[in-house]
């Protein structure tokens, strides 16, 4: 998922606690220079892995997604305080009970080959990623608008047939240049390796495999950038990442809670990069294939779930940095049951759900069988994902304890999204979700987006579940909401389709010469356009 109200003052404590170097170890932080902001020098990202498409809503997987936020705008956005604000619109409101928005967008907004940025731009993105041609897994918040009407050059409205509560969020989306896309196919345009944007950022290059850069655009409405590129580079492998980044080739990465605790420690680390720590958007889960003989029965999904340790996990894998998980939602978010918790280990439960399911150990090999067939599957990870790769490994071990065999395969990132987990191709996946700031579960988890590219790629189908998913996007009661959603956690606790397993903590590390970082409730890049280095410390020349 891409894309709240406001979380409780709990929640936010726990969101965003940035540990400097300075706080945590008695160092001493380097002080903010006192000239003013200036342009130039470049930033190197480490990223697992290469972006699929940079046609945001043609691809789920966060690569293209993190490289497509720098080249796109959209008419809104959340600021620091995860509070909505206009972006590319100069305003916007709401009207009619929420079945009527109306925008104005800012004048002289430009794609970067100097065309200005229209209401024709909106309303052309709005039927393509509802032309069922396009195949777009965000089509359905479209499909809800009953009509979008062009006012003027600036100016457009959209009318639903009912309150739709992702109607806002749904406007944080990109728009796409019609002049570019009109008329050809948005499965096979060269667009999706050489895209045109408004945003703060310009494709300058992709290598592939290699690194994807961008260069700062001098038209940006907001003003051009400071940093004068940003580069991504594509190293598949944790451990090479971090001999990178201490070698001082990239300047930002998502450190390990090995790396974090233990490997970034002295004098080097405390004088050249800032760490921070907070909860992250995101959860992890063993997700099944309903598809698969095995996983049909909510019994066997059960006990799988009760044989695996959670805190275990946590403790093994995250070194504490990270709490269990039990569903789909951020603890402390307003939507989060008040009372469900983490499934708990127990292994005897887990022995008794699969002999009702009737698997027994018949022919004495230790591995839980029926009708022949033991109980085997394999978990489909990515590669170079050290984290998942060792909670894979963990849960192989605790599931063995119940007489279940597992595998552990791993695939390079682009063709485990591509070509199976958009297929369906496994048995079981491990994989991570961001967590929405507005808690809509329809994309995932309604059983009309299981299809082919679908978000829904388990295959999961609860009629019960459908309905309350339908019923809380059209209610503008919050706690009205927030009751539906909890009935649709007990729902998922009780079938089990995915195996909820932690929500870690972000652990990013940035070189410290980068200026401007302001920890808030939206993490550290919500305002990265301002980040700047000062001259003295600038390490690159850019062609520009």
């Amino acid at each position: 998922m891409l894309f709240m109200k406001k979380l409780s003052l709990a929640a936010a404590c726990v969101l965003l606690h940035a540990v400097f170097w300075s706080g945590a170890l008695g160092g001493t932080a380097m002080a903010a220079p006192t000239e003013s902001p200036v342009d130039g020098d470049r930033i190197l990202f480490g990223s697992i892995g290469e972006a699929s498409n940079l046609i945001p809503y043609l691809t789920a997987d966060s690569a293209s997604h993190t490289v497509a936020d720098h080249i796109y705008v959209a008419p809104l956005r959340y600021n620091k305080d995860l509070e909505v604000e206009p972006w590319a619109a100069e305003s916007w409101s709401m009207h009619e009970g929420g079945k009527l928005m109306r925008f104005t967008l800012r004048k002289g907004i430009l794609w970067e080959d100097g065309h200005e940025l229209t209401s024709e731009d909106v309303a052309f993105t709005w039927k393509l990623v509802t032309d069922p041609a396009t195949g777009s897994p965000y089509a359905e918040d479209f499909l809800r608008i009953r009509e979008l009407r062009v006012l003027d050059r600036y100016s457009f409205e959209v009318r639903y047939d009912a309150f739709f509560a992702r109607a806002v969020a749904s406007w944080m989306n990109p728009i796409l240049p019609r002049h570019l896309l009109e008329g050809q196919d948005i499965r096979t345009t060269p667009f999706a390796r050489k895209p045109v944007g408004a945003g703060a950022y310009r494709l300058k290059s992709w290598e592939p495999g290699s690194r994807i850069t961008l260069a700062a655009s001098p038209t940006y409405f907001e003003g051009r950038p400071h940093i004068s590129e940003v580069v991504y580079r594509i190293i598949p492998d944790g451990a090479t990442m971090f001999m990178e980044t201490r070698a001082g080739r990239l300047d930002v990465m998502d450190l390990s809670p090995l790396q974090y605790l233990r490997q970034t420690s002295g004098p080097q680390w405390e004088r050249d990069f800032t760490k921070y720590r907070y909860l992250a958007s995101v959860y992890i889960f063993l997700g099944f294939n309903q598809n698969h003989p095995f996983f049909q029965d909510a019994r066997v999904r059960r006990a799988l779930s009760l044989a695996v340790d959670r805190q275990a996990i946590v403790k093994g894998v995250l070194l504490g940095q990270g709490i269990p998980a039990f569903g789909p939602f951020k603890p402390g978010s307003w939507a989060f049951h008040p009372s469900l918790a983490p499934v708990q280990q127990d292994v005897a439960a887990a022995r008794a759900l699969l002999a009702e399911a009737g698997f027994a150990d018949h022919d004495g090999d230790s591995i839980v069988d029926r009708d022949g067939q033991p109980l085997a599957f394999t978990i489909l990870t990515n590669q170079g994902n050290e984290q998942r790769i060792l909670t894979a490994t963990l849960i192989q071990s605790q599931l063995r304890a119940v007489g279940v065999d597992v595998r552990i395969r791993t695939v390079e990132w682009a063709a485990f999204i591509k070509e199976f987990v958009n297929k369906g191709r496994f048995d079981a996946v491990l994989l991570g979700w961001t967590i929405p700031q507005d808690p809509d579960l329809y994309q995932i988890w309604h059983s009309s987006q299981a299809f082919e590219g679908g978000l829904n790629f388990i295959h999961y189908s609860n009629a019960e579940l459908d309905k309350l998913l339908e019923q809380a996007r059209t209610t503008p009661d919050q706690d009205l909401r927030a009751a539906l959603y909890h009935r649709a956690q007990e729902i998922l606790a009780h079938d089990q389709p995915y195996c909820f397993l932690f929500v870690p903590y972000a652990l990013p590390i940035v070189q410290r010469r980068f200026m401007g970082i302001e920890p808030a409730l939206a993490g550290i890049m919500y305002n990265f356009d301002k980040w700047w280095v000062p001259k003295a410390l600038q390490r690159y020349s850019v062609t520009e």
